[in-house]
């Protein structure tokens, strides 16, 4: 693998255990890594995504973008996964329908698109990985619309925070309340005002970009 350090390969073994000895071998020999800085873009709304990707370290947030900037969140990304709208779109040759960006530093593995078709067709495991992608990704989309379409903002907000704890996989999360607010397609104010309740609800911590999420409230449900 051009440019790819021991670590690295040690690495690949590891967070994707579940590939053949042999389709390991052929993702390190026909792949690159490629770093990516805290809030860098990736891919964007209409730009097209020449390589399949794979995340090695780090979180991406993918999610859609309209004309006019808004943004309606679809899922976060942590290694050993990969965007299935991104996969589609390269296969196809389109320009890619999501933004992703790298939520800290992150590591994606990058790869030619015939290089999955190929595999497609010689690797059990990789086509149980692309078939579970696609039904994975494609469970998360329904459960966001699901809450954007059946619930109300502060059930929208809690399953939000769930997700948040659940891909960083800690308690302290590093968000601040714009942030949540574009992703829930809402108002900086609203998002500040139920925080506020679940705080006094001690669900939660409200630090300056950060909260501190109680490990109590997630256990209950």
């Amino acid at each position: 693998m051009p440019n790819t350090e021991v670590n690295h390969i040690d690495r690949i073994h590891e967070v994707f255990s579940q590939f053949e000895p042999a389709l390991i071998e052929s993702l390190i020999d026909n792949s690159i890594i490629k770093s990516y800085d805290a809030n860098e873009a990736i891919i964007r709304t209409g730009q097209f995504m020449p390589s399949t990707v794979l995340v090695l370290e780090g979180r991406v947030k993918v999610y859609r973008e309209s004309d006019d900037g808004s943004e309606f969140f679809l899922y976060y990304l942590t290694p050993g996964q990969a965007c299935a709208v991104s996969m589609s779109c390269a296969a196809r040759m389109e320009s890619s329908q999501i933004t992703a960006i790298a939520m800290e530093s992150t590591k994606l593995i990058m790869f030619p698109v015939q290089t999955m078709n190929d595999w497609m067709k010689s690797y059990r495991s990789w086509y149980e990985f692309v078939i579970s992608t696609y039904r994975n990704r494609f469970e998360e989309v329904l459960t966001v619309l699901d809450h954007v379409a059946f619930r109300g903002m502060d059930e929208r907000l809690e399953f939000y925070l769930k997700n948040q704890w659940k891909s960083c996989g800690c308690s302290d999360i590093p968000i601040n309340h714009q942030t949540i607010a574009q992703d829930l397609n809402s108002s900086r104010e609203v998002i500040s005002r139920l925080l506020k309740k679940m705080e006094q609800r001690n669900m939660l911590v409200l630090h300056r970009n950060h909260i501190e999420i109680n490990g109590n409230w997630i256990t209950r449900v």
